[in-house]
């Protein structure tokens, strides 16, 4: 027999319990055999439990809250001054931030609050930022040389790594195209460090080998580490014999992955969409400008992304039949991973201490944010009639707005798509010589159909209106209708206001008048319901009265 849950045992009790109490003794004794088979208890505990009144049981549960709002408030601003991280990659970077903050001025917290902060888990600070995630945009994914030297680069595969010193990094292009692939446009290089993850960025204005060179040697000067390693996909911009021949001189590995296989080098393509399409999006940049804001951006990105964006580390990937178990280091950041590197020297550590104690998280955000402003003013032409609208605002203003800032939704600029331009008519009005006329035509029968307007235009003018224009005729007459609605509305709503008598009766009306102006887009709405219910409600009584009483009587 299937054992009887509790919940449903104690809806017996409830339901027999009565019954057994008001029975005579031979009835007592059919109800309990009956309820000890079903729930399978013990006869005496049965009788004990049939016995007693139920018990009033609270429905509400007591409150359990551990962090007030007070905790909440600084959590947001935690979690807007990280750009917005899961709880996972938050979690560990609340005590870098708060020390950052608080190390700049930014913060003063209460003992309490820091407490609760560094306590909370990530599954807690996920349910607390719930409402304010809820606002947030989804951002969406986008989407060569000879034979003898693609042989003379070596392929390097996912599992081909190992565990590489820093400086050996992979490369990858990101194409700022926007919707259209035609002409010149800037292009981002990305490049991805496999031990640590720490990631550069820089713009291309061409997609050209020797700037891509040029561009190389600039960005080597920004590493903490040297170059070791240069790991491309196939693209002839990257296996070609000026970027060959450089990384050959300049004593660096030079590999490639398989065509056709992004997975093996998923350290970048990660990089591609985490950091450049989130700071980026996906509108169109090119030209000069365009390229300096991309260098504008990227240049205070580079220090928030690798000193305060932590980031999960495979682990351990273990496959079981069809399903594939994966473990991960705790989350850290680039700058992290690096100092706990023992293969990083003691003069790189000291110099990456004193550039993070140096670092203000909210400084950068702010520049940040201002970069990207300037690039969605360049990309959608606006032109702005206050040029300081795209000027750095004040730090403490900044800091300020963080707290409420997931209230108005997406906060970074890039995220937001451009409006798109409202659709406009791409064939000439097939009514424009008989609109007065149909109109005309409305006002004087105002419960006439488009159907009937249609053959009542077709009798007059034959073989020129075709019967496609059966539903371009109604819009027109919906739209008539709203006006005529509109107008038969306010007209009463202008005149009782207008008179003002000071009876009672009189001042409530007037007040109805007002309260119902305030809700027009309802009213409206209801009004114009009402009005053409009355229009067909008045042609149907035209049809029977005209079915009904003979021309001789009317």
């Amino acid at each position: 027999m299937r054992k009887v849950s509790m919940a449903t045992r104690r809806e017996l009790i409830e339901a027999v319990g009565e019954r057994y109490r008001s029975a005579d003794r031979a009835s007592k004794g059919k109800v309990l055999d009956e309820f000890v088979a079903i729930t399978g208890f013990h006869r005496k505990h049965a009788m004990r439990l049939l016995r007693a009144e139920p018990l009033i049981r609270e429905t509400t549960r007591p409150e359990r809250r551990i962090y007030n709002e007070a905790v909440r408030g600084a959590l947001l601003v935690l979690w807007e001054a990280s750009d917005r991280l899961c709880g996972k990659r938050l979690r560990p970077l609340i005590p870098i931030l708060i020390e950052a903050m608080e190390g700049h001025g930014h913060l003063d917290l209460d003992p309490a609050i820091k407490g609760s902060l560094l306590q909370m888990s990530p599954a807690t600070i996920d349910r607390v930022l719930q409402t304010a995630k809820g606002n947030s945009h989804k951002v969406r994914r986008r989407g060569v040389a000879g034979s003898e030297l693609r042989r003379s680069v070596p392929i390097r595969t996912f599992s081909d790594w190992g565990d590489p010193a820093p400086g050996h990094m992979e490369a990858d292009l990101v194409s700022h195209s926007g919707p259209v692939a035609k002409g010149s446009w800037t292009w981002t290089l990305t490049l991805t460090d496999i031990a640590t993850g720490w990631t550069e960025c820089a713009p291309l204005l061409v997609r050209e080998q020797t700037l891509l060179v040029e561009v190389l040697k600039e960005l080597r000067k920004l590493m903490p580490f040297p170059l070791l390693g240069f790991d491309s996909d196939n693209d002839s911009v990257f296996i070609n014999e000026t970027v060959r021949d450089y990384c050959a001189a300049t004593e660096i590995a030079f590999t490639r992955c398989r065509p056709y296989r992004k997975n093996d080098q998923a350290w970048v393509e990660q990089k591609n969409g985490s950091v450049v399409r989130r700071l980026v999006g996906y509108r169109r940049f090119e030209g000069l400008e365009a390229a300096g804001l991309l260098a504008e951006l990227y240049a205070a990105a580079r220090l928030f992304v690798n000193f305060f964006q932590p980031s999960f580390k495979l682990a351990e990937k273990r496959r079981d039949g069809a399903k594939v178990h994966k473990r991960y280091h705790a989350p850290a950041t680039p700058f992290q991973r690096l100092m706990d590197d023992p293969r990083t020297s003691e003069q790189t550590r000291e110099r990456l201490r004193d550039l993070a104690a140096r670092l203000d998280p909210v400084r950068l955000l702010r520049d940040i944010r201002t970069a990207q402003q300037k690039l969605v003013v360049l990309a959608d032409a606006v032109v702005l009639a206050d040029p300081t609208e795209t000027s750095p605002p004040p730090l403490g203003a900044f800091l300020s707005s963080l707290k409420v800032l997931w209230q108005n939704g997406e906060s970074r600029p890039t995220a937001v798509d451009k409006t798109p331009r409202k659709r406009e008519r791409r064939r000439p009005d097939p009514l424009l010589q008989v609109t007065d006329q149909l109109k005309a035509w409305f006002e004087d029968e105002p419960w006439r159909t488009g159907r009937e307007l249609l053959e009542k235009l077709q009798a007059e003018q034959p073989d020129i209106y075709p019967d496609g224009l059966l539903r371009t005729i109604q819009r027109r007459l919906k739209g008539w209708r709203t006006e005529h609605a509109r107008a038969l509305v306010f007209s009463h709503s202008s005149g009782l206001a207008s008179d003002a008598p000071v009876d009672t009766e009189g001042s409530v009306r007037n007040n109805y008048v007002r309260q119902r102006s305030r809700c027009s887009g309802t009213f409206l709405r209801e009004a114009t319901r009402i009005l053409i219910l009355f229009v067909a409600l008045q042609a149907a009584c035209a049809r029977v009265a005209a079915l009904v009483c003979p021309p001789s009587l009317r």
